[in-house]
């Protein structure tokens, strides 16, 4: 009864922040962001946002031997083509040591490319603007380009230790409807 009425409250005050949430008895809870809609895991916790071009992001509880959670962050269309992105992306691990594969798929909401990138990650340290980094070893990064009818390219960033990231990597396709036995190769 307590989890249903924590349930409820965390819903609303989604509501309030401009999403909508609605548990289910997956183990899954819809998150509402704009026209994207994502089926998160409950352990997944909604965290605020300070960065306004942020839709939301999550903390996804750290595996056993990793030393800090993973985090994932929504956000919503504004530039920037499918290339440009990923070569972003890259250019935010160290080129020695860093693997990376590069897919892409069909759902319902619209067609996406998925970069997978580990190595040693260039985590931000400070704010933004800073533009200042510290080198994270072992940490991998998830990052999706889901391109909706609507509104165009909305991103999910999934960076953390690797060992967390790898047991969240079925769940974060899963929230917007992917499988990666259905995937294919992209080339960019």
């Amino acid at each position: 009864m307590i989890v249903r009425i924590v349930s409820i409250v965390v819903c609303l005050f989604g509501l309030l922040c401009g999403s909508f949430c609605q548990a289910d008895e997956s183990g899954t809870q819809e998150y509402k962001a704009q026209e994207l809609t994502l089926q998160v895991p409950k352990a997944w916790k909604e965290k605020p946002t300070a960065n306004k071009l942020r839709l939301a992001q999550f903390e996804i509880p750290a595996m056993e031997g990793d030393s800090e959670p993973a985090e994932l962050a929504v956000f919503p269309p504004f530039g920037g083509s499918v290339a440009e992105n990923i070569k972003r992306w890259v250019g935010q691990f160290e080129s020695e040591g860093m693997k990376a594969t590069f897919t892409q798929g069909k759902v319902a909401q619209g067609a996406y490319v998925l970069a997978d990138i580990s190595g040693t990650y260039q985590k931000p340290d400070g704010p933004p603007i800073a533009r200042k980094t510290k080198p994270a070893p072992n940490y991998r990064m998830i990052a999706v380009i889901l391109s909706t009818e609507k509104e165009g390219n909305y991103f999910l960033k999934l960076t953390g230790p690797e060992k967390t990231v790898a047991a969240a990597a079925d769940a974060l396709r899963k929230s917007f409807g992917a499988n990666a036995a259905q995937e294919e190769k992209f080339e960019f």
